[in-house]
């Protein structure tokens, strides 16, 4: 089994900052990119923010400048740190990881977490 388990959401005033950690644990071989996605009430879920195994990073145009991604390899563990937040920014945070698992051979599935709830006050 694998299990990705999100914290650090919350209530913040606008121009706020809140990080998020996403931890993965289970059968785990090795993992691939990891990112940050959200999905707020009636739009579809959008990403966010990525990051590759080697440390490259991508962020949504609405992000950058604003959020960071981060990893940490040794802890399986993806952080989000927000910055200046805007009530735009309110949406429930979902981390994904790309995960080889142990005795699964080459087989590299996508994996989510419960997601954690942002919300920024005006």
């Amino acid at each position: 089994q694998v299990q990705l388990v999100e914290s650090g959401g919350g209530l913040v005033q606008a121009g706020g900052s809140l990080r998020l950690s996403c931890a993965a644990s289970g059968s785990i071989f090795s993992i691939n990119a990891m990112g940050w996605y959200r999905q707020a009430p009636g739009k579809q879920r959008e990403l966010v923010a990525a990051i590759s195994s080697g440390g490259s990073t991508s962020y949504a145009d609405s992000v950058k400048g604003r959020f960071t991604i981060s990893r940490d390899n040794a802890k399986n563990t993806v952080y989000l740190q927000m910055n200046d937040l805007k009530p735009e920014d309110t949406a429930v945070y979902y981390c994904k990881a790309e995960i080889r698992r142990k005795g699964w051979g080459q087989l590299t599935s996508g994996y989510w977490g419960q997601g954690t709830q942002v919300t920024v006050s005006s």
